[in-house]
């Protein structure tokens, strides 16, 4: 990207939450702390010191399959960038004072999530849906399994996990390929390949309706069907699905129940697609009161777009909705190296814009609506619902498409 003067570099490991097992449960959340306490030559405070003497930016983040670490600096500044990812990445310190402390800020973040009704019910649901299987375990683990780490436990985790069999780097902005190659193999080259991962068993999704009872002003509903697997060939159908459903201000679960009806404030749908499975799951905070109406208005959608198919004025504004998210998604040089890394995990190759662009209007109407026959059945419908909830428990009948 020639035209800019920053450089967004990501260190991504190919692993998260749905890998763990017993008393690993977070482990990956916690080890992303733990590599910004400090290395074998920096320690958290020098990390911090020299990032901001560059104006630069460090973040991470931890998914259910995917743990990234990334840079943003100055063009100028990529040689000390790639210096502190490979550092962190590689030779963390792993103080035995440190995990302690950590941990109390580990369990604070919990405290914090479980304090927000809407993250709850998203979990109460996602642990229904994939239950028996990592994509259902917390990303954060437990208060049990947070207390039980141990350094011994993480330098093994990290040992197995972090090593340049299971890395991809990616950097988008103002260099050079070639000198990029070149400080990757300085600060990488010499540090034992590993093992590659194995691959993982594939989840099977449960339809459940699991209502739970808490004192709050609203009640919380989060219902969902399973969807397509990341690289599925029809996944810009569940794209444009998930748009004119729930994805934008436009979409029929806004208008009908915030606009039309006036009974949630805040209502949407989200896909969330993994190596080898997916979830199309809609979220509305409502009242105790409309909570029926609210659910018979999602149902209906479901209905609606299963029967009556998309009208071409709504399935063209939805391709232009999402070709026009994901141009501007795409302007910057961090959301470019994010992009790279994505690619090359899930597809093995590099999409251009203009292919992207073309796949999106490729998409027909017949093609949306057959993906909705085929996950919007009754018998696969998962409801998790989360407040002040008195008497009602929804069955299949509720849930005819």
């Amino acid at each position: 990207m020639p035209h800019v003067r920053s450089v967004a570099v990501g260190v991504w490991v190919g692993t998260g939450s749905r890998r763990e097992s017993g008393a690993e449960g977070g482990i990956s959340h916690f080890l992303e702390h733990m590599l910004f306490k400090g290395s074998a030559r920096r320690g958290a405070e020098a990390i911090a010191r020299e990032v901001d003497s560059i104006g630069g930016h460090l973040d991470a983040f931890t998914g259910k399959e995917l743990v990234g670490f990334n840079t943003k600096v100055l063009d100028e500044h990529l040689p000390v960038a790639v210096d502190i990812l490979a550092d962190l990445v590689l030779h963390p310190r792993f103080d035995p004072a440190d995990i302690e402390k950590e941990k109390g800020v580990v369990l604070e973040e919990l405290k914090m999530e479980m304090d927000n009704p809407e993250y709850q019910v998203h979990e109460i649901f996602t642990s229904q849906f994939w239950k028996g299987h990592g994509l259902g375990a917390p990303i954060l683990g437990t208060r049990k399994t947070i207390q039980g780490f141990t350094r011994e436990l993480l330098t093994s985790y990290h040992a197995r996990i972090y090593s340049p069999s299971n890395l991809l780097i990616t950097a988008a902005g103002n260099l050079e390929h070639p000198r990029l190659v070149k400080l990757i193999e300085q600060h990488f080259g010499g540090h034992p390949a590993g093992e590659p991962l194995s691959s993982e068993q594939a989840p099977t999704p449960h339809a459940a309706v699991n209502i739970k009872k808490k004192r709050l002003q609203q009640v919380q509903l989060c219902l969902g069907v399973p969807s397509l697997p990341m690289a599925d060939p029809n996944r810009y159908a569940g794209f444009i699905l998930n748009t004119l459903l729930g994805g934008g201000m436009s979409s029929r679960l806004f208008q009908n129940i915030r606009e039309r009806q006036g009974l949630a404030y805040s209502v949407y749908s989200e896909l969330t697609s993994y190596r080898d499975a997916g979830c199309l799951a809609v979220y509305a905070g409502t009242s105790a009161d409309s909570l029926p109406k609210v659910l018979d208005s999602i149902v209906q959608e479901f209905r609606s777009i299963v029967n009556d198919g998309i009208p071409a004025e709504e399935l063209r504004r939805a391709k232009d909705n999402l070709k026009g998210s994901l141009m501007l998604s795409l302007e910057s040089t961090s959301s470019r190296m994010a992009n790279l890394a994505r690619q090359q995990l899930y597809y093995r190759r590099f999409f251009t814009m203009d292919e992207m662009l073309e796949s999106i209007e490729r998409v027909e109407a017949s093609t949306v609506q057959e993906l909705a026959r085929t996950y919007f059945r009754s018998e696969a419908i998962s409801i998790a619902a989360l407040g002040p909830i008195e008497g009602f428990h929804p069955d299949r009948a509720h849930l005819a498409i």
